[in-house]
């Protein structure tokens, strides 16, 4: 629940604090006296859109700050976590949400949650799991079948909800199936053309077989085959130095002697620079021998091997040119197999996927099914139920009626779900868009919330003139209603009736001051003499007027009785 706001700027309030707490609160004053800009503020703190028209003239900025009462675990705790802010615990269980909203008279807007600063988005995540908000606009907004079919969902609860999760899974995953099969199918000619391209490739590229890193030797290898002769020159120079062919001592001879006339010695540091003169035979020697290894391979090819080089290059170019490496075209040999057989598999694919669609539309048939049975189920025992309490709200001969019929399929099922009402004996049910008025709509609206609540209890209840249209007994029985939500939830109430704020516990009264203006301390708390003045000024327009006193008197007896 919400234990406090504060306004500072916001439309005509320059400063307001408003106490709120448990139960039912009803908030009253003058028309123009800034009643609807407290749920313009609590609007703000449950993420709706900013309006810069809601600063008030002369102001920079306009700003609310809430303090909600709140279980430090759940879904309000885990999103405030989430979104990096803090709860201030209170006592086991139950911890402080400070929540805040700035607007600047340029239209930017700023929230924070838990202290930290939030995007509004988080504010109506909260807002989802706090409050149910009602205005003149929620009451055309019940118009809506969507509407309608939700407060059923809601009323029905765990027989709806779980019909309702099961037929929604089955849904997407028929969807989904259909989908994938409708792509299939539609595709089925390019998937073939990529089948026998890609079939193609996988031949070329078996057929010339590439090696990883062969492009790379085979580089190697023409450049040395090109050039046979200038290297045979340059290797033979090298091998005669070595090995002492011609009139080039041997060095592996001078290196022999370099050894042991060192080792004749008998010094260590010579000896060991003797070992070092050997190390240098033992490699002089195995460079020979490479010298000669290659020289013998120069001798071996020819111009016939430097043309099959060549050869293969070109061959191997082919697959660079078309795949952009030799590398990918045998990264290709290895994915394409996998992707072929995928492709050749399209027509056993596309009956398997046929298959599994009638599946899944057979068991989205029995789901939807169910699920309409248990809306059928729910929509007698909540027209009954509305219906009683309409009773009870001054429409004694009202009758109402939740339809279940077939519609569009959905997301959220095969049903058209429609509220009708009957206002008089005789009259056929028809929709509430058709059959009601502005205050039977308004009692219609109440009394599915106090149904509802029943089964499905919100924290916050928050209206919004929810009396409009109505008066004398219908309004004192709109406000016993709103007493009794509030058993279970709290109730915050914008109302002009005495006969609705009568049975409120927590009385606020919002008051112009001289200038026009309303201040923090025209924000107060009513109690005693003060209520009774405020209620004999709603009933009459005369806060002194002993008839009018003594008959809000009559009221406020009218809620201890209840009690």
């Amino acid at each position: 629940m919400i234990e406090e706001m504060r306004l500072r700027d916001l439309g005509v309030i320059a400063e307001a604090t408003l106490p709120i707490g448990p139960g039912f609160t009803a908030i009253t004053g003058e028309t123009g006296a800034g009643k609807t800009m407290v749920v313009t503020g609590l609007g703000l703190l449950l993420g709706q859109r900013a309006d810069s028209g809601a600063v008030r003239g002369g102001a920079g900025q306009a700003s609310v700050d809430g303090v909600w009462i709140v279980p430090d675990h759940g879904p309000v705790a885990d999103r405030v976590r989430e979104a990096g802010g803090e709860l201030e615990p209170l006592r086991d269980g139950i911890a402080e949400l400070f929540v805040a909203r700035t607007i600047t008279a340029e239209g930017r807007s700023r929230a924070s949650v838990g202290g930290r600063a939030a995007p509004a988005g988080v504010l109506s995540d909260l807002a989802d799991e706090l409050v149910v908000v009602h205005g003149q606009s929620d009451q055309l907004r019940l118009r809506t079948a969507a509407a309608q079919r939700d407060a059923l969902d809601r009323f029905g609860g765990e027989p709806i909800g779980a019909a309702l999760a099961a037929y929604r899974e089955t849904f997407e995953h028929a969807r989904s199936v259909g989908r994938e099969l409708q792509e299939l199918v539609d595709e089925r000619d390019a998937r073939a053309r990529e089948a026998e391209e890609l079939r193609a490739a996988i031949a070329e590229i078996e057929q010339i077989s590439p090696q990883p890193g062969e492009d790379a030797e085979l580089a190697v290898r023409a450049e040395r085959l090109a050039n046979a002769e200038e290297l045979r020159s340059a290797a033979s120079a090298a091998h005669e130095m070595l090995s002492g062919d011609g009139d080039v001592p041997d060095v592996g001879i001078l290196l022999a002697e370099c050894r042991r006339a060192l080792e004749r010695a008998h010094d260590p540091t010579l000896e060991e620079l003797a070992t070092q003169a050997a190390d240098l035979g033992y490699r002089a020697a195995d460079l020979a021998q490479s010298l000669s290894g290659f020289l013998a391979d120069l001798d071996d090819a020819g111009p016939h091997e430097l043309a099959a080089v060549q050869e293969r290059r070109a061959d191997l170019g082919t697959l660079v040119r078309v795949h952009g490496s030799v590398d990918a075209a045998i990264g290709l040999l290895e994915s394409g197999s996998a992707r072929l057989v995928e492709l050749d598999d399209d027509g056993a694919r596309i009956d398997r996927l046929t298959q599994e669609r009638d599946a899944a539309a057979s068991l989205l048939d029995e789901r939807a099914a169910a699920l309409t049975t248990a809306r059928i189920t729910a929509a007698e025992t909540l027209g009954a139920a509305v219906t009683e309490e309409l009773h009870a709200l001054a429409m004694p001969d009202a009758r109402v009626v939740v339809a279940v019929s077939p519609g569009a399929e959905s997301a959220s099922g095969r049903d058209d779900i429609s509220i009708l009402l009957a206002p008089h004996p005789g009259a056929d049910p028809r929709p509430i868009a058709k059959s009601a008025s502005g205050g039977e709509l308004s009692r219609v609206m109440l009394a599915i919330e106090v149904v509802i609540a029943g089964v499905d209890p919100v924290p916050t209840f928050v209206f919004d003139e929810v009396d409009a249209g109505i008066g004398g007994a219908a309004a004192i029985e709109v406000g016993r209603r709103l007493q009794r939500l509030a058993r279970s939830s709290q109730v915050i109430a914008v109302t002009h009736l005495a006969q609705v704020a009568a049975f409120a516990n927590n009385h606020l009264s919002v008051v112009k001051a001289h200038d026009g203006a309303v201040t923090a301390s025209d924000v107060r708390t009513l109690e005693g003499a003060e209520r009774e003045a405020e209620m004999a000024r709603l009933l009459s327009g005369m806060p002194d007027s002993d008839a009018a006193l003594t008959h809000a008197r009559e009221l406020l007896g009218l809620r201890a009785q209840t009690d």
